[in-house]
């Protein structure tokens, strides 16, 4: 039996709650294919910190480091200063271990889902690459006369070459693999002239994969295509402020913030997947929450961690769900339980399996 050593990192408001029905929908996976999965939960998160007064240790993320992949629930909590577990955390993970792509697929599986107007599954099909360790997240700045009426905050955008590199090196070996064939970059070249460095990095590794029909939007002007014409996307790759943006519109025109899912990937090595939504602390403990981005983040797991039967079968099993109507709809006030929504989910993979 082939087993693979997964780190649970269930979180704070929703997130437990989900994460179990991710979960759930994992080992129902693997017992059809006859795999298994040593999880491994962390307690790390608010209740966590406001416990203990421990964040989370350098020598946590060192352990994760041994691990296959990393399943996050949701961090955050609003008795505790805003984004403080977050940069712990999340920003820890993806620093620490180099997670330097992070992979937001937008999908739209039903047009009943999709808010756009005469838009259906064969308009809405890309992917977002966005660069996960540079650009203003590096958090270098900082307050001068704080408090006062002369205070200046300054925060510092911050981009390599070396980066530049490896994050369009793996945008255009996906675009190679997907079907259209076709890479759009987003950047502001015309008004932040640090993008020069990668509209020229774009061009010259652009040369190597003659296949690949190459496309540029400003961030701008990708934001109001994306909406009159999403077809027109298939392969995008961006920087990390504008990809935090971009990726959050694209998740509303599949259907919702309730079905986004993504990963945080240093290819190779240990990676992290979770569902972009919050921790939503007002429905936490209510069984309202709906799982499916925490589902799809554990079918990105399946996928990178090659096992392509089971992350179909997932994906399968969610889109089945949402077009026959058992699950009414990708939002929490759809009637059902989060319980149940996962129970569907897994239930409807194993029958898959099984076929």
């Amino acid at each position: 039996m082939k087993t693979y050593r997964i780190a649970v990192l269930p979180g704070d408001g929703i997130g437990p709650e989900v994460t179990t029905e991710a979960v759930r929908v994992l080992d129902a996976a693997a017992e059809s294919l006859g795999l298994a999965f040593e999880k491994t939960h962390y307690p790390h998160g608010a209740e966590h910190y406001l416990s203990t007064g421990e964040t989370f240790p350098d020598e946590v993320i060192e352990e994760m480091r041994g691990y296959d992949a990393i399943l996050l629930g949701a961090i955050g909590d609003p008795r505790i200063e805003v984004g403080m577990l977050e940069r712990a955390i999340i920003a820890g993970l993806r620093f620490q271990l180099d997670l330097y792509i992070n992979l937001r697929p937008i999908k739209l599986f039903d047009a009943k889902l999709c808010p756009l107007k005469d838009k259906g599954p064969e308009h809405v099909d890309m992917v977002v690459i966005r660069e996960n360790t540079e650009d203003l997240y590096t958090g270098i700045g900082g307050f001068f006369k704080k408090g006062t009426k002369d205070e200046v905050a300054m925060q510092e955008m911050i981009l390599t070459r070396r980066g530049a590199d490896r994050l369009f090196a793996y945008a255009f070996e996906l675009a190679e693999k997907r079907k259209r064939k076709k890479l759009t970059l987003v950047d502001k070249a015309n008004a932040v002239r640090a993008f020069d460095l990668w509209t020229r990095a774009f061009e010259e590794m652009g040369q190597d994969y003659p296949e690949i029909e190459r496309d540029h939007a400003y961030v701008d002007a990708a934001c109001m295509w994306m909406v009159k014409n999403p077809e027109w996307f298939d392969t995008v790759v961006t920087s990390n402020v504008f990809g935090d943006i971009l990726t959050d519109l694209g998740a509303m025109i599949q259907g919702g913030m309730g079905l986004a899912a993504s990963g945080n990937i240093h290819p190779g090595k240990v990676s992290m997947f979770e569902p972009i939504h919050g921790s939503a602390p007002k429905y936490a403990g209510k069984n309202v929450a709906n799982p499916l981005a925490a589902i799809l983040a554990v079918q990105m797991m399946l996928d990178y961690l090659g096992e392509d039967r089971a992350a179909t079968a997932v994906e399968n099993a969610v889109r089945g769900a949402l077009l026959d109507g058992e699950i009414p709809s990708a939002s929490a006030g759809n009637g059902l339980g989060t319980d149940e929504m996962g129970r569907i989910v897994s239930r409807r993979v194993q029958a898959e399996l099984a076929g």
